[in-house]
């Protein structure tokens, strides 16, 4: 990967991964892991390992005894100290596939500084472990090289964050981590106080207000490394707690902070993967165009296979399942897959499950195979409707139609699902590419059928075109905000907005989501009054780093790019945490807690235990496998 080799000279020692031929005859100590024992008799070898890389060092009894017989007690993971010489490898014994594989270290002295069981899992192979040990042992999974060059991927591309916005002014300024709590989202993680008995801080979602309110303070470019929390149903790129480059600017339109964001991740990709950017400036996609054409709002553009909408060409048919759905108010939609016309009745049976599991009532499928079309539908439409259906939308011999009828979001949400199933089992995605793309125009407000009232599509601050301003009073849901995500490779990796900056225009949003005005003091008091004394135009971004650096390390799991990261259920197999507290701290926080939660939590974590336990299973052999 580029970027992770560090060269000699940036060290002030030498380690196992910055050793050349340059350094030959040179006397040298390392220190580091018994990454593999080789004894050959005569001759031991030892691949020491530390985080800049391998060298090989050999024990000669010729050359010193004592050190060659206390290299027979050696085995994988004992942290060691050789001292020796640099030599050349001798020739026919190069590894061209180690930045050090054309010298050794010949051995002159050894100390063991710690020695090691045999670890659960290798170490120095790259192999498939079950996560909840990984997890669980996470000190020594960090060891292992790809998660290795992960953490460094990680630090170089946050440096280069640091770098480049001090670079343009700004100033990294943190913000507190114990805030009040405000409805803005996720369920909040509530700190209970011992001084206050009763009362709780809440740990931030993000620093949104408080960054606007360092804009009225006039730090005009501000940014930090944010740490956030969101206590909210876990998932393969989502965590309970997590990081965030949040920055906010005065003085801008929404132009300014995406073409800055864009420029930054443009260089982070150059510089920190070898990745390419299919397409620069990144493309811009209106919310609804991204859910017309993907079904979502965060597309893979890295592949077609885009929705299609042929309802126009069926309003008259006689087809009664789609003739009820356009009466209704609703749309039929498609995607060609290629190659796939030849599925079998349990494929398809297979494919159309994963229709229904996404909110389909079922799903039709026309098949262009070499003799001719092959649906259970084809009966029931005329000649042009099936034209419409098939050579209509670009599909040929070979290709396989789904179609999806049904009210526009669950038409989205299932063909998006089908989509991305095949999109992944054709293997149409180059994962030598990142496709990002920005998505603007987001709805301010969607209807909250629950709570009976508006609710913000993101936050609650965003601002909204001003030629859609009449509508708050009309139809509040077709109010477009002045919002941007940023998506790459099908992932939201960061979404911003121009703020609203009037307080009166703030009042009237925090209305329209069930908010009174008394209550808004209560909540929003500190930025509302802050609004009324020059608060200036702003807006910002906050892209997520975690899901980030998956996307740059190739990674499908947002755990696999974090030191310490929680499992699926939100739990620390390391640490054990969450976890029960003595009685005495609840009295000291005035909380009692119920008998029956408590009882469902231990069973929880008991549960979460036995996987652990099960999951470890027969130590791995000293010895590598072969």
């Amino acid at each position: 990967m580029q970027g992770l080799d560090v060269q000699p000279e940036t060290i002030d020692r030498f380690t196992c991964g910055t050793l050349r031929l340059d350094h030959a005859d040179n006397k040298v100590t390392l220190k580091g892991w018994v990454n593999r024992r080789r004894d050959l008799g005569g001759l031991i070898f030892i691949d020491l390992r530390d985080r800049f890389g391998i060298t090989q060092v050999v024990f000669n009894p010729e050359v010193q005894k004592d050190a060659h017989e206390l290299a027979g007690d050696l085995r994988n993971e004992f942290v060691i100290e050789v001292s020796g010489v640099v030599l050349k490898r001798p020739e026919g014994t190069v590894n061209p596939n180690m930045p050090t594989g054309e010298l050794e270290v010949e051995a002159h002295a050894l100390t063991i500084l710690n020695r090691s069981k045999t670890p659960p899992f290798y170490i120095n192979e790259e192999v498939d472990v079950d996560e909840s040990l990984r997890l669980k042992y996470r000190y020594l999974d960090l060891r292992r090289r790809r998660m290795t060059d992960n953490m460094i991927q990680r630090h170089r591309v946050v440096k280069h964050m640091r770098d480049f916005l001090d670079e343009r002014g700004f100033l990294e300024i943190e913000t507190p981590l114990l805030i009040k709590s405000t409805p803005e989202g996720a369920r909040d993680y509530l700190v209970p106080s011992s001084q206050f008995p009763g009362m709780f801080y809440a740990l931030p979602q993000s620093p949104q207000q408080l960054k606007q309110l360092l804009m009225v303070s006039g730090v005009d470019r501000y940014f930090q490394i944010a740490r956030c929390f969101r206590d909210e149903a876990q998932r393969a790129d989502r965590q309970p707690e997590f990081t965030q480059l949040d920055l906010e600017m005065s003085f801008v339109d929404q132009n300014d902070v995406m073409e800055l964001t864009e420029q930054l991740y443009t260089e982070i990709t150059e510089k920190f993967s070898d990745m390419t950017i299919q397409t620069r400036p990144f493309p811009r996609l209106t919310y609804q165009e991204s859910m017309d054409r993907f079904g979502n709002d965060r597309p893979d553009l890295r592949f077609g296979m885009e929705l299609q909408d042929v309802s126009d060409a069926l309003r008259n048919t006689e087809f009664k399942a789609f003739r009820g759905v356009l009466d209704g108010g609703g749309q039929v939609k498609t995607i060609v897959v290629p190659g796939c016309g030849d599925y079998t009745r349990k494929q398809i049976d297979e494919v159309t499950d994963l229709a229904k599991q996404a909110g389909a009532k079922g799903l039709a499928t026309m098949q262009l195979q070499a003799q001719g079309l092959k649906s259970p539908i084809a009966k029931f439409l005329s000649d042009d409707e099936i034209t419409a259906m098939t050579t209509g939308i670009g599909a040929g011999e070979g290709d396989l139609v789904l179609l999806v009828a049904d009210q526009p979001a669950i038409v989205a949400k299932a063909l998006d699902a089908l989509r991305s199933e095949f999109g992944e089992r054709l293997e149409l995605a180059d994962p030598n590419v990142l496709a990002f793309c920005w998505i603007v125009e987001f709805p301010l407000l969607e209807w909250d059928e629950e709570g009976n009232r508006w609710d913000a599509t993101h936050n609650p601050f965003s601002s909204y075109l001003p030629e859609d301003e009449h509508l708050l009073a009309s139809d509040p849901g077709k109010v477009r905000a002045k919002q941007y995500d940023l998506v790459g490779n099908g992932y939201e990796l960061g979404g911003g907005s121009i703020r609203i900056h009037d307080r009166a225009k703030q009042e009237r949003i925090f209305e329209l989501m069930g908010h009174k005005l008394e209550d808004q003091q209560d909540r929003f008091g500190a930025l509302l009054d802050a609004l009324e004394y020059g608060a200036p135009p702003h807006g910002g971004i906050a892209p997520g780093i975690d899901r980030l650096i998956m996307v740059l390390a190739r990674e499908s799991n947002i755990r696999d790019v974090m030191a310490f990261p929680k499992n699926q259920r939100g739990i620390d197999l390391m640490l054990n945490a969450p976890d029960l507290v003595a009685p005495e701290q609840l009295d000291e926080l005035g909380l009692d807690i119920r008998q029956d939660a408590a009882q469902d939590a231990r069973a929880k974590l008991r549960e979460a235990a036995v996987s652990a336990a099960e999951a470890e299973t027969a130590p791995a052999p000293d010895a590598p496998k072969p």
